[in-house]
């Protein structure tokens, strides 16, 4: 059985030979560091893991990496206009302001990094005011051709992964890239008709976005994101302000024959039947409580059953990266036992990886190919 054929299996929520096993988004950081600047590609080949690709527009998202791809990283139109000023130029530690003119007025904005990941340090949204500047925010159009030649590309090694435009793929999580997170919350009882507005104006732009997907040959598309955990709000805000929007994307998604996976960050407590609710055909990332999820893995298994098919559960740090062999194979089996047993269920790292040892991955992998059903 191929990779291919494995993980789609996995991910109609059947059983195919084994365990299928990957990563979550192979990072730069790594492949440049540890992997000898192979391709992430490449170094599932080179490990022995079943490939999932990430694939990510040059244009309009935040999680690029690299200062150079960050300072191009610019949608303008006339009605939108983006300026960036390099106030730090070390890739490894780089600060940028960015001012934005519309046609009603300004909005400012600043961002940091370095080689591994980057952050906000001044949001866009201060004032209630600025949605009506949000409003004039554009929306790129998916090119197809590249999407659909990394599909061919990878082959039968693995599945190519899509994402939905903006900040996060999420309405309330892209919102929480606009305005500070704590300031969102409390908008949500200070006033809840504003935070809608707002969500309603990305929603738009999401589907408008999503339009444009037809014909991408993505094999999953990664929606949610962190800031919709329970680890950070509550199940009755997560009801209010995530679901709706959540569910209207998922819809647009299926129209087009996608496949969904909803990405929590671990956060699920609580909200396990709102997960559901959403219409996603995939829950991830199932973060363990030793890096801050609120539940194990096992436990949303056996709320969500058999409705749902599962990515992730394995702790990248505590043991991935710094555990011995047999703690690496033990936690392997007993995802396995306790999270797979079933089927629909792909194991991966619940979130990035940066300084994991090669070998432990390999460790990870050869454990994942004993699994057999």
């Amino acid at each position: 059985m191929t990779s291919k054929e494995r993980m789609i299996l996995a991910l109609n929520k059947e059983k195919p030979d084994r365990l299928p096993v990957t990563v979550h988004q192979w990072q730069k950081y790594h492949l440049d560091t540890y992997m000898g600047g192979i391709s992430a590609l490449e170094a599932f080949e080179k490990t022995g893991m079943d490939a999932a690709i990430q694939y990510f527009m040059d244009i309009g998202q935040f999680s690029q990496l690299s200062l150079h791809d960050l300072e191009k990283n610019i949608l303008s139109t006339p009605e939108w206009q983006e300026e960036i000023k390099v106030i730090k130029a070390d890739p490894d530690d780089f600060l940028l302001y960015h001012t934005v003119h519309t046609p009603r007025g300004v909005l400012n904005y600043k961002r940091a990094g370095n080689l591994k990941t980057t952050w906000i340090t001044e949001y866009m949204i201060k004032k209630e005011e600025d949605l009506n500047l949000i409003k004039y925010m554009p929306v790129p159009l998916l090119d197809l051709q590249p999407v659909n030649q990394l599909y061919d590309e990878i082959g039968d090694q693995g599945i190519l992964r899509g994402f939905v435009w903006g900040d996060q793929a999420g309405c309330w999580q892209h919102a929480a890239c606009l305005m500070d997170i704590n300031e969102l919350i409390f908008k949500c009882f200070d006033n809840p008709s504003w935070v809608h507005e707002l969500l309603q104006i990305l929603l738009e732009k999401k589907l408008q976005f999503i339009e444009t997907m037809k014909g991408a040959k993505f094999d999953l598309v990664e929606t949610g994101g962190g800031s919709a955990s329970s680890t950070l709000i509550s199940p009755q805000i997560h009801e209010e302000f995530c679901l709706p929007y959540d569910r209207k994307i998922h819809d647009a998604l299926h129209s087009l024959d996608f496949k969904i996976t909803y990405h929590t960050c671990g956060g699920t407590k609580g909200i396990e039947e709102l997960i559901i609710a959403n219409g996603t055909d995939v829950s991830e990332t199932l973060a363990p409580k030793s890096i801050g999820g609120n539940q194990e893995p096992w436990e949303f298994k056996a709320k969500a059953g058999d409705r749902l098919a599962l990515i992730g559960g394995m702790d990248q740090f505590n043991v991935l990266t710094s555990g011995t062999e047999e703690e690496i194979r033990s936690m392997v089996y007993t995802l396995f036992e306790r999270v797979g047993y079933e089927g629909g269920y792909i194991l991966s790292c619940a979130d990035h990886f940066f300084d994991t040892p090669p070998e432990n991955l390999k460790i990870y992998a050869q454990a994942a190919k004993e699994c057999a059903y």
